[in-house]
């Protein structure tokens, strides 16, 4: 079975009410099994257009990363961030497969 993983770019207008976000999401990642790969570092964009912060979130398979974010309690932390920024998630299957130059 392959991972799952949140792939995050979001903007922030409040980062006092982003925190509130921040501490609702903490329960259902880890009842979900997510641990964060990349959260808010040092990043350049070399391509694109960017957003402030960045995160990826791993997950022991696709179906509970999905379920995690449809889980009731994603869904009412959603609601503290909403008004507050700007944000693109994308739920995505891990890769196994062959890799370069192997």
């Amino acid at each position: 079975m392959t991972k799952g993983y949140w792939i995050v770019r979001v903007d922030i207008a409040d980062p006092e009410q982003y925190k509130k976000y921040v501490a609702a999401n903490a329960q259902p990642l880890a009842k979900f099994g997510g641990r964060f790969l990349v959260r808010a570092g040092q990043f350049t964009a070399v391509e694109g257009t960017a957003r402030s912060r960045n995160a990826v979130i791993e997950f022991p398979s696709y179906q509970a990363a999905l379920d995690c974010w449809n889980a009731p309690e994603y869904q009412e932390a959603i609601k503290l961030r909403a008004a507050v920024s700007t944000i693109e998630l994308v739920v995505i299957e891990g890769y196994d497969g062959p890799q370069p130059g192997g």
